[in-house]
């Protein structure tokens, strides 16, 4: 069974007009799917970005256990200043699932890359898991990201991710859930950033939407 997904986050008006026809929108676990990744058939490697890309240089890592990996495909456009917004991008996805790994609903590595909207919706997130004694194992695959940068402090991000490959793990009994979820497992994710005094750019929004056409094609 893919990755279980959030709820949806509320609508991000903002985001949508910068982005227009990119590839989608952000957060939502359901019953038994996560928010991302597996492989859509593309031959070109994927790609982690630097961990320098921006801001200070002790921002947190997320090392991930055996058997666990987020693959950010294509995440490097050349220009500096997209590059940095979708390196702590990258970074906010890895903190959320950091937490979600490690069981910690209120992971300060989650609230140095998530503010406002996005840090309650990502708290919320990771608290479902918890009640429900899951984590998850697997790949989930992140590819398609657009970047608008709208002056000098704020960007919106949209992406696609995979889920596929990412499985729902029961956190006591260590067994994971392969059955077939049902739904797609292509999701569509639309970020708003905010570049906080540090030079980080904190997402502050996200709205997510499975199924969308642009990604699974």
């Amino acid at each position: 069974m893919n990755r279980r997904s959030l709820p949806v986050a509320a609508a991000l008006a903002a985001t949508a007009a910068l982005l227009l026809t990119a590839c989608g929108s952000g957060d939502s676990p359901k019953d038994n799917d996560k928010i991302a990744g597996a492989d859509t058939g593309e031959s070109k490697p994927p790609t982690s970005p630097s961990a320098s890309a921006s801001g200070p240089a002790d921002r947190p890592t997320f090392p991930f256990p055996a058997g666990v990996e987020n693959q950010f495909e294509n995440w490097k456009t050349g220009d500096p200043t997209k590059d940095a917004v979708l390196q702590d991008v990258s970074q906010q996805v890895n903190a959320v699932d950091d937490a979600i790994l490690r069981g910690d609903a209120n992971s300060a590595g989650v609230a140095y890359y998530r503010q406002g909207k996005a840090l309650l919706s990502a708290q919320k997130w990771i608290d479902a898991w918890l009640k429900d004694d899951l984590t998850w194992t697997g790949v989930t695959r992140y590819f398609q990201p657009n970047v608008k940068v709208a002056d000098q402090d704020t960007a919106a991000v949209v992406y696609c991710a995979d889920d596929s490959k990412a499985f729902n793990k029961n956190r006591k009994t260590g067994k994971v859930d392969r059955s077939p979820s049902g739904e797609s497992p292509f999701i569509t994710y639309s970020t708003q950033l905010q570049k906080n005094s540090k030079g980080v750019w904190q997402t502050t929004d996200v709205i997510s939407k499975r199924g969308d056409k642009t990604c699974a094609s």
